[in-house]
């Protein structure tokens, strides 16, 4: 038997789709999907088994304009996993098209693309008629001389089986580089503080997400196999805690319980979990939270 293995990068602006393709994909919660854009701060490697091939995909964050050393750094993750990666998939919103954002990942693909095998996903289908697809198809392949374009919907999973397999040919042939039912290469303590994350985002709005960070401080595993988890949310002002609180506390209560449930349903077993709220104003110039996150501190230099 011929095996294949190999890593996918999956490359856009922020909110294409590419952290709903990787959970699709690899059929499991992988990757923090928000309705915020920029909540993929690390280089999240969901893995797939389609056939005889094991794909591993790794959903960057999206690439915008950095104003910050955070946005630099994330921006710097995002082309670094695009260019150690065997595949490209440029992943465009149907119904937004060639906007300014992916000229310059165009750009971009340009500069690292030379005798890379770089496909095309048009996300989003369902929100635009068939003669506007067909239209950016032809704008997005004249601009750029991608080896196949796919039509997929992430989120209702219309197309995803055929792009899955042409990843899984295209990839080389070798040994398999994970064991057959480990689904992601993040530590457990690092998606445990994503699935944290995800529910602050969801629940709280404007700008806090973004100065906020959730580390898991300890992880201890109970003899009658439950664990408790004891997680930190930093966040800049004073202010920002007492939002993060809520009201009497009810939004961090809610924020647990909501964390813990999916935890729960994740790691299949009972989950204790345990959050904080520190006030660190300069958290997004320390080096050791960049390291929490999977990201380079030095990739967030001017």
């Amino acid at each position: 038997m011929t095996t294949r293995a190999g890593f996918v990068a999956l490359i856009g602006e922020p909110n294409a789709g590419k952290s709903t393709l990787t959970n699709r994909m690899v059929g499991a919660k992988v990757s923090i999907v928000t309705h915020k854009v920029q909540t993929t701060r690390a280089r999240i490697r969901g893995v797939a088994i389609e056939g005889d091939s094991q794909i591993v995909f790794v959903d960057t964050p999206g690439l915008f304009q950095p104003k910050r050393r955070l946005d630099r750094a994330m921006v710097a993750a995002a082309w670094g996993g695009a260019a150690d990666a065997d595949v490209i998939v440029l992943m465009v919103e149907a119904h937004r098209g060639m906007t300014e954002g992916v000229k310059r990942i165009l750009d971009g693909l340009d500069e690292i693309g030379k005798g890379r095998k770089i496909a095309l996903a048009i996300n989003k289908i369902d929100r635009v008629q068939s003669e506007g697809l067909l239209a950016l198809t032809k704008e997005l392949n004249e601009r750029f001389d991608f080896v196949e374009t796919f039509m997929i919907s992430a989120e209702k999973g219309h197309g995803v089986e055929t792009l899955r397999a042409w990843l899984a040919d295209e990839l080389p042939e070798g040994p398999w580089l994970y064991p057959e039912d480990q689904i992601a290469d993040l530590p457990l303590r690092m998606i445990a503080a994503e699935i944290t994350r995800e529910k602050l985002t969801l629940r709280l709005h404007q700008e806090l997400p973004y100065q906020m960070t959730v580390e898991t401080e300890a992880w201890e595993e109970r003899k009658d196999g439950s664990a408790r988890i004891d997680q930190m949310i930093y966040v800049m002002r004073d202010g920002h805690k007492g939002i993060v609180l809520g009201k009497k506390g009810e939004t961090i209560k809610a924020v647990s319980q909501a964390a813990r449930a999916e935890l729960e349903e994740f790691l299949g077993r009972k989950i204790h979990l345990f959050l904080q709220v520190k006030v660190r104003p300069n958290w997004l110039e320390e080096k050791e939270r960049y390291s929490e996150m999977g990201l380079d501190f030095k990739d967030g230099n001017t």
